[in-house]
């Protein structure tokens, strides 16, 4: 079977990542418990190789997009100091994940129309969090019929939209 992806000519004839186009950091990177390594605390720090995804920045937390995203839009919510445990996070990094999880989904609503959301943590690597030392939230939206044939037979998920886009959309409707 063949997918054709043309937007990844970009990424082959420039040699490198376009952009948009995925880079080593972020959700697929290797887990790390130290702060240099940790590819959040680099966004936090503005020294992150790859595409700029961080959609919105608040006193205590922010907001980036996955890089691997499950579905467009798919986005997490972070404290920026280097925290893996949900109890460690001070109460005005709790009330700030949870005001900035809510400006996010009322953002993703706003341009995407999603018919549902799967909003949760991963905590810990054998809860299935690949960067486990630095907490993060994901907020996925979710549409009915959104795990087609592609995914479930192929394991392949096609987005049809670039990241870089997606961002520009997301930020516009989030200070909305």
């Amino acid at each position: 079977m063949r997918l054709y992806t043309p937007y990844r000519m970009a990424y082959i004839a420039a040699g490198g990542p376009a952009a948009g186009a995925p880079d080593a950091s972020a959700e697929e990177a290797p887990p790390t418990t130290e702060p240099a390594g940790c590819p959040f605390c680099r966004m936090v720090a503005g020294t992150a190789t790859g595409p700029d995804l961080v959609v919105a920045e608040g006193e205590t937390a922010f907001a980036v997009l996955n890089l691997y995203p499950y579905n467009p839009g798919h986005l997490m919510v972070l404290p920026r100091r280097h925290v893996a445990d949900y109890v460690d996070l001070t109460d005005d990094e709790t009330r700030e994940v949870a005001a900035m999880t809510k400006s996010a989904i009322r953002a993703i609503r706003a341009v995407a129309t999603p018919d549902a959301f799967n909003v949760g943590l991963n905590l810990g690597s054998a809860a299935g969090g690949s960067l486990a030392a630095h907490l993060h939230q994901h907020v996925v939206p979710r549409w009915s019929g959104d795990a087609n044939f592609m995914t479930v037979l192929a394991g392949t998920k096609t987005l049809p939209q670039l990241l870089g886009d997606t961002r520009d959309l997301i930020r516009g409707a989030w200070r909305a």
